[in-house]
């Protein structure tokens, strides 16, 4: 056979082996209905394979009952998808050896404690940043979201009031604040606030358009998305202002869009190496940053979502590592009030998926998620949509269920004989600082100092009870508050325990005590 015979017979195969990877068959009109189903107004979608951009597109609109649609550069909350931002980071100081993984905190922050002696003094960068300390889930987060008048270090100078509810190193439990830290050490040892660090060193490297690692600079990007929830069954939107502080930006303050992370994930899939073919980092990082380091423990699901089911799954740097089917996934979720994001990468496929959502809906993102998992690795189509709607069905009566059995009754022969006068006041906690009890005509008004965000009106209930109803409805913090009184009917102390089973605000590690 004649060379050029040849050629003309292996031509079509190899222009066939270098097709680009396509999107699976009718992408916008599944993701429309996906927001439809879930009652999401805005998406932002970004897909890209084998270091080329699929999709990075917006959809619905930034805001409900308004016009202005998501588009590609529209910027969402990506919460905790920013830590994976702050171990980034690290790694890159790792690499010009200014630190290793494994040196302990206070070599770099001399001041860092926790409340057991022995963790303070051992615990190390990568313990930072893996979950596995020792803290109570979501430990302190009261001093993160809703932002506090706290600074970075003033919150981790909390940390020794702070119990520990596992021995070290060997429980999951997943906090925010030790990544506070992370950006302490970031700024220690490059001689930059963390945001600034994040934009100049990752940004712009990166091409990420328009992200910010600054919360607070969020009121001054024209092109923004609206946060929301549904409250008292309707979709409404959100006091943004509610989210975070920027003292915890290195735990979930970062606000990018399609554009930006599809950029970001084709960084990470090819090991450092950015779309315009600079180094962020090299691949002895991505080694590290995707290495499980805690377990987590993975239980049976539902059998509605047995595709799903995991055989391993744990915490590495920054990033959960888990399978999918026969696929090994790294990626991580993100959650502030209105938004939640989550980002999937398939090593093996050279894929990456990332969902932006300006609604809580989980059950969108991995409906999108799942379905274009699926397609590429070539399972048998399953309908996610469908099972994750009846699923939601399901969660809402649960959680209905929760809400009226939280909801007591009250005695309406109880009366409360003691004058309001007696409970007013000034009082404390070890960790949130001081709160007054003022009046306000029959009733009392509390607020937190140090948390500006949590006031509340306190009506009368029954016994020593009263009902906290917060002015900010979209933390849903309503609470009881119980008074322990001494015997002169003068209050002691204080506790609060949340209403509503959907609520992210916790009170169970708050003690008020009257000064």
């Amino acid at each position: 056979m004649r060379i050029s015979a040849f050629i003309a017979l292996l031509l079509p195969l190899l222009t066939h082996a270098q097709k680009p990877a396509a999107l699976p068959p009718g992408m916008d009109k599944y993701i429309e209905q996906v927001l439809s189903t879930f009652d999401v107004p805005g998406m932002s979608v970004s897909i890209v394979k084998d270091g080329k951009v699929l999709l990075a597109k917006g959809y619905g609109v930034k805001k409900v009952n308004e016009k202005a649609p998501v588009d590609g550069n529209t910027l969402f909350s990506i919460a905790s998808n920013s830590k994976a931002f702050t171990t980034t980071a690290l790694a890159m100081l790792v690499e010009e050896g200014k630190l290793k993984w494994d040196d302990r905190v206070i070599q770099y922050l001399p001041w860092f404690a926790m409340s057991d002696s022995y963790v303070s003094t051992h615990l190390t960068v990568r313990d930072l940043l893996v979950h596995q300390s020792g803290l109570q889930s979501y430990s302190g987060d009261l001093m993160l979201f809703p932002p506090s008048a706290y600074s970075r270090r003033e919150i981790l100078e909390k940390l020794p009031k702070l119990p520990l509810a596992h021995d070290f190193r060997t429980t999951y439990a997943y906090d925010n604040i030790l990544y506070l830290a992370a950006g302490e050490i970031i700024k220690s040892l490059s001689g930059m606030e963390w945001e600034d660090f994040i934009k100049t060193r990752i940004f712009d490297k990166v091409d990420m358009p328009g992200s910010i690692a600054r919360y607070s600079l969020y009121p001054q990007q024209a092109n923004i998305s609206a946060a929301h929830d549904r409250i008292n069954g309707s979709i409404q939107g959100l006091d943004m202002n509610l989210n975070i502080g920027d003292a915890s930006n290195p735990a979930g303050g970062i606000l990018s869009n399609a554009n930006s992370m599809a950029n970001w994930m084709i960084t990470q899939l090819d090991s450092g190496r950015t779309p315009a073919h600079g180094i962020l980092f090299k691949p002895a990082a991505t080694k590290e940053l995707w290495k499980m380091v805690r377990p987590i423990p993975v239980s049976r699901i539902a059998k509605d979502f047995a595709p799903a089911q995991m055989d391993y799954f744990g915490y590495a740097l920054g990033f959960r590592v888990y399978n999918y089917q026969r696929y090994k996934v790294v990626g991580h979720g993100g959650k502030l009030n209105g938004f939640v994001s989550q980002v999937a990468m398939v090593p093996d496929l050279n894929l990456g998926i990332t969902v932006l959502t300006n609604m809580e809906s989980t059950s969108a993102y991995w409906s999108v998620i799942y379905h274009v998992l699926d397609y590429y690795e070539k399972n048998k189509p399953y309908d996610w949509i469908t099972k994750y709607r009846e699923e939601d069905n399901r969660e809402q009566a649960k959680i209905a269920r929760k809400l009226s059995d939280n909801t007591v009754r009250a005695d309406s022969t109880a009366q409360f004989n003691i004058p309001l006068s007696k409970l007013t006041g000034n009082y404390y906690d070890e960790i949130y600082g001081d709160v007054s009890l003022s009046s306000a005509g029959k009733d009392m008004v509390l607020e937190f100092k140090q948390l500006p965000y949590l006031i509340a009106d306190l009506k009368y209930f029954q016994y020593n009870t009263f009902i906290a109803t917060f002015r900010n409805k979209g933390l849903k913090a309503d609470a009881y508050v119980s008074f322990a009184l001494k015997p002169d009917g003068t209050p002691e102390e204080a506790k609060l325990k949340i209403i509503d089973p959907d609520s992210d605000i916790t009170f169970y590690d708050v003690v008020l005590h009257k000064k």
